[in-house]
């Protein structure tokens, strides 16, 4: 599919007709490949009413959708960017076009992209690299994945169970509640995970107002085929531990996951995870993507793999070649930190050990504006 048979028309999420919306729909159901929430339909509109950039390319009247957003001099990213962990072309399976025409009816110059569903026929000849993203797999059952983490790391497992029991015999019984709607919970999961940013040298995502408010609009919405989970682990009536992520029917995405700093002796965090698996399998949950990324619980807790690629499309172009001469060096380092577990965890300690020199010279932050 290509050149003149192919009609692209350019429009914000909001205004596809509703004919559109439940195509979208249709296209990502029935692709295993594209079942992911940040990929839905529903994540595009709650992303296009809170930022101007959002853009979705209909080609050849719904038989396919390329969400993505539009920066200054024709950049072209991701819709979501940094917040999502899967992006690409909503099709049939097999669906092809010239992504460089593509990249012009957007009027875009260079779209970069780094969890692109791997093997899509439209980007796969720009893809730089393929990388695994582990996922939790309940299709045979909880019991059947408990057995593949044994076998991962029998000492892991034993250990986590330890401290599972030692945490509720010195804290309070354990209880996870599962899909919890309230506010408050939200607030205190959002908190940590501000507190754990600036600790660990990172940039804190929740300052910024709209993203406090795409994850409460997110935490509302709750359909049959997408919403937002929130679990939270308490320790008798104590808040501990929790996550917040997107769901389709079947796909829980790890998303926000943070804990007490109080409590961490007891790693609360993975004694959350192994609870929440349990209470996603029988929720009807079949797989729980954890992303790619270099945390290392992540290799004994997965029991299946995805693939996304990362890669670059370019038209010629004095912003494409800056673009290029700005980016290459940091992807080229970032690749090899990934690569290299030692690398990893030695650049994982200087940011935390930034956060707390920063933490020190700076004032407490106030809440962010936004966050009620």
């Amino acid at each position: 599919m290509g050149g003149a048979r192919t009609a692209i028309r350019v429009t914000r999420p909001g205004l596809l007709g509703e004919s559109e919306v439940a195509r979208w729909r249709e296209l990502q159901k029935a692709d295993p490949s594209l079942d992911n929430p940040f990929l839905s339909v529903e994540f595009a509109l709650a992303m296009d009413a809170l930022r101007d950039y959002v853009r979705v390319a209909v080609i050849n009247d719904g038989e396919a959708f390329f969400p993505y957003e539009r920066h200054a001099f024709g950049i072209g990213k991701p819709l979501g960017g940094f917040l999502t962990t899967c992006h690409g072309l909503i099709s049939a399976p097999g669906f092809k076009l010239d992504a460089k025409a593509l990249l012009r009816a957007c009027r875009l110059n260079v779209f970069e992209f780094d969890h692109m569903v791997a093997g899509q026929p439209s980007f796969a000849p720009f893809e730089n690299d393929v990388r695994p993203a582990p996922v939790m797999d309940f299709t045979s059952g909880f019991d059947a994945w408990l057995e593949q983490v044994k076998e991962n790391s029998p000492k892991n497992l034993k250990t986590v169970r330890y401290k599972e029991r030692k945490f509720g015999r010195e804290q309070g019984e354990l209880r996870l509640e599962w899909d919890s709607k309230d506010p408050e919970v939200l607030r205190t999961l959002l908190q940590w995970k501000s507190d754990q940013y600036r600790r660990t040298g990172r940039v804190d995502r929740f300052a910024q107002p709209w993203i406090v408010e795409l994850t409460e609009r997110m935490h509302a919405l709750g359909t049959p085929d997408f919403g937002g989970v929130l679990t939270m682990l308490y320790a008798g009536d104590v808040p501990v531990a929790g996550h917040f992520g997107l769901r389709t029917a079947t796909t829980l995405v790890g998303w926000f996951p943070a804990y007490d700093t109080e409590y961490a002796r007891y790693s609360p965090g993975i004694v959350h995870h192994m609870q929440m698996a349990e209470h996603a399998a029988r929720a009807g949950i079949q797989q729980v993507d954890m992303g790619k990324g270099g945390k290392e619980y992540k290799d004994w807790l997965k029991s299946g793999t995805l693939y996304v690629s990362e890669g670059r499309i370019s038209r010629p172009s004095a912003t494409a070649a800056v673009h290029w001469a700005g980016r290459t060096p940091f992807n080229k380092a970032r690749t090899i930190v990934l690569d290299r577990p030692s690398l990893y965890r030695a650049a994982d300690r200087v940011l935390k050990g930034f956060g707390r020199v920063r933490t020190h010279l700076r004032p407490e932050p106030q809440e962010p504006s936004g966050a009620r």
